[in-house]
């Protein structure tokens, strides 16, 4: 299993959009075969940047999300309402404590 982390930064008046579709959106990316755990996070600091952080059995797994018809619905309507590029990692987690 691995970690992907999705930054995600957008012109102000768009987060809403944002966070509506991502509302509607996130249990079937949850759903994806393969993924694990998903959230998603918003910066203190700077209201306009997100991250995503979700976990993946295989790379297989995330790839075959990345080609499904959801992925390209989503993504389509998301990168209009960025004002920066996304930056994405994929990582392995070599330590969690609770």
């Amino acid at each position: 299993m691995f970690v992907r982390i999705v930054k995600l930064s957008f012109h102000e008046e768009n987060i809403p959009a944002f966070l509506e579709n991502f509302e509607s959106v996130k249990e079937k990316i949850r759903s994806a075969p393969g993924n694990r755990f998903l959230e998603l996070y918003q910066d203190k600091n700077n209201k306009s940047i997100f991250f995503t952080y979700s976990y993946w059995e295989t790379e297989d797994d995330l790839e075959n999300y990345r080609k499904s018809e959801l992925f390209t619905s989503v993504w389509s309507f998301t990168k209009k309402l960025f004002n920066d590029k996304p930056e994405a990692w994929s990582v392995d987690k070599l330590a969690s404590l609770e």
